[in-house]
């Protein structure tokens, strides 16, 4: 959600529940039945006066003990039929509505599913959760009961009234006198409930944010000893959340006190002028009795209004809060031959192209500056493009549209000449694959997760792909490949995740291989074993990858520098190196006018002119310890880079010698 809560469409709780109206409809047989079922229970109570009525002035009056037997077991049956019958109603609507509850569950979830992203960078996940937990809950409890006891207690209290009238009308008058005072208290009531209620249950959402930040975070937490912190933000969100539960009993409070107080003294006014009248011998004994009795009989329904109103009112929020996800429009999904409609590429066309692509996120100013602005760049079939640049410079942005992740605001995208905007996503991500910088493993095995990148791919597929990501480590683990790595694999390490991550993008053996810093958390040594498998994948794909490194650079055949929003210069890793001070700056990580800069970028000219061999390698080790004595320490980065190069040459050395051999 955004960091206001929205505000929503003014609807009354009756247009707001009539939205549910779909997923009631397959139940609503079974959901009128038990309403009838509950109607002729709560009437049966009204036959009970009657029956009284008949025992005072019939077998009480004339000292008939069999009578008096008689209407006691009237009493004790209708008793029972009416406890079956409110058990029957309990059994009717159990089963359907926790359908209509996982129907309304599982729509939310695949709707949430078909969101774009950049719904989801918005709304925080708490509010999301108890939208499909408690929110939906609530609405389960309304169907089981508020709306049917709604029905029925005013069924009830009509036919109740029918009967006191015709008892004795003009007592039925006195207790009709509330019923302008109750009408009016209860309209005032729902205006202020239903702004209540709503305010809890978004306090809610927020409170569900913060304590999943807390369980998903608790490394941070405990690293850095926050956890004072933590509870303070938490107790300061439950506080608030107190306050307005409390804002809503008092509400609650206050209309159920008049609610009870109106009705019980008419009913007192009502048992006065009854009791003159039978003084006078204006009405009998056993009429009094019955019309108190159903009196009486008619406090539940009357009284029950107040509770069954606020229920009314916080499930007509929660139906509102559940809209207001399900509303959101999904992400449109094109025809399924409109790629396929177009006209042939034009010669040239093929591989992955930019052309005059612009970007800015839905929720931006009009006018503000893009994030990217007119990027053109072509990667060729068969060819590796590393990206590189500043932090915040765009890079992310630039990868997460081939996937159409986000869309473009302006210019186009195509793969092999086929524009992506037209292209149906699920075709889109069977030819594009993706490996992002933060490793995202779900709760399910190592095999589970590989293959996630691959709609039916088998064992053979998965063991190349942890070859290429050089996971090995999954044998070694307690079950192999089918060991759960847990939540968001924290089992394992920072590496061992990134590991799986890439393994997930190459076991498709994608046409268009998008890859965010892959290698970042591997150490130098699994880096130069991981690239050199890594090389022989891309020789057969086409791959844009975000490069911060230069061992990683080494990976791509041509490089494009990203500044800005815009790609400033393209060309090889050695033509950058001399033509552009920038990505010199950025391959030797010094700092911008510091001396220990030029010295650095020049290390990293000279091991390439060199070829990274040994002795290069050995120099420019010389040259790093004597840059850091001077204070330039990040030349060091340079010997590394020496150090990737001469093992990922060196391995595809063992490898041209083996095909020799072979």
């Amino acid at each position: 959600m955004p960091e206001k809560h929205a505000a929503t469409k003014e609807r009354s709780t009756a247009q707001s529940l009539l939205r549910l109206w779909p997923y009631v409809r397959p139940v609503r047989h079974r959901l009128a039945s038990a309403a009838f079922v509950a109607i002729v229970a709560s009437c049966l109570g009204l036959v009970f006066p009657l029956i009284l009525k008949w025992m005072v002035d019939g077998p009480v009056t004339d000292r008939d003990t069999g009578g008096i037997w008689l209407g006691a077991l009237y009493l004790l049956l209708l008793g029972i039929a009416e406890a079956v019958l409110f058990g029957f109603r309990r059994w009717l609507v159990a089963r359907p509505l926790a359908g209509v509850e996982a129907s309304m569950r599982a729509d939310l979830y695949r709707h949430l599913q078909r969101l774009p992203v950049a719904f989801h960078d918005r709304w925080p996940s708490g509010q999301l959760l108890s939208r499909g937990t408690t929110d939906l809950m609530l609405l389960r409890m309304f169907f089981a009961f508020p709306l049917t006891f709604l029905v029925v207690n005013t069924v009830t209290i009509l036919a109740g009234f029918v009967i006191l009238l015709m008892q004795d009308w003009s007592l039925g008058l006195v207790l009709l006198a509330p019923v302008v005072p109750l009408v009016v208290l209860c309209s005032l009531f729902e205006s202020r409930y239903s702004a209540v209620a709503r305010r809890a249950q978004d306090q809610v959402g927020d409170l569900t944010t913060v304590v999943e930040e807390g369980v998903l975070g608790i490394r941070i937490i405990k690293g850095f000893g926050r956890h004072r912190s933590q509870s303070r933000a938490f107790h300061a969100l439950a506080g608030t959340l107190r306050s307005t539960e409390l804002a809503k009993a008092r509400l609650l409070a206050a209309i159920w006190a008049l609610i009870m107080t109106l009705p019980e003294l008419a009913i007192g006014a009502a048992l006065v002028l009854g009791t003159i009248q039978v003084a006078d011998g204006d009405l009998s004994a056993g009429t009094l009795v019955a019309f108190l009795s159903t009196a009486l009989a008619l406090r539940w329904p009357v009284e029950s209004m107040g509770f069954l109103l606020a229920m009314s009112q916080e499930s007509a929020t929660a139906t509102e809060r559940f809209f207001e996800v399900m509303d959101v429009p999904e992400e449109v999904e094109d025809d399924a031959d409109a790629a396929g409609s177009g006209s042939a590429a034009p010669e040239g066309a093929g591989g992955l192209r930019f052309e005059g692509v612009s970007f800015r996120y839905p929720d931006a100013e009009a006018d503000s500056v893009p994030v990217l602005d007119r990027i053109d760049l072509h990667i060729r079939p068969g060819e590796t493009m590393a990206l590189v640049g500043a932090t915040g410079s765009g890079k992310t942005t630039l990868t997460a549209l081939v996937p159409r992740l986000h869309e473009v605001t302006a210019g186009r995208i195509t793969l092999d000449g086929q524009d992506v905007g037209l292209m149906p996503r699920a075709r889109l991500r069977e030819l594009v694959s993706v490996a992002f910088e933060e490793p995202t493993l779900f709760s399910a095995s190592v095999g589970e997760n590989v293959l996630m990148g691959a709609e039916g791919a088998g064992e053979e597929a998965l063991g190349r792909a942890l070859d290429v990501a050089q996971a090995g480590f999954v044998r070694d683990l307690p079950e192999g490949t089918a060991t759960q790595v847990g939540e968001q694999g924290h089992s394992l390490s920072g590496g061992q995740r990134q590991r799986l991550a890439l393994a997930r993008a190459v076991v498709g053996r994608p046409r268009f291989l998008v890859l965010d810093d892959p290698l970042s958390a591997l150490d130098v040594h699994t880096e130069a074993l991981v690239e050199a498998a890594l090389r022989r994948v891309l020789r057969e794909t086409t791959a844009l990858v975000v490069a911060h490194r230069p061992s990683t650079v080494l990976l791509a055949d041509r490089v494009a520098l990203i500044s800005g929003g815009r790609i400033t210069a393209v060309g090889t890793h050695q033509e950058l190196l001399r033509s552009s001070e920038e990505y010199a700056w950025l391959m030797s990580g010094a700092r911008a006018g510091d001396a220990g800069a030029l010295g650095a970028a020049e290390d990293v000219k000279a091991l390439e002119g060199a070829g990274g061999s040994a002795a290069g390698g050995v120099e420019a080790a010389e040259g790093s310890e004597a840059a850091e004595r001077s204070g330039a320490a990040d030349a060091l980065e340079a010997v590394r880079a020496a150090e990737v190069v001469e093992a990922a040459e060196a391995m595809e050395a063992v490898e041209a010698a083996e095909e020799n051999a072979r």
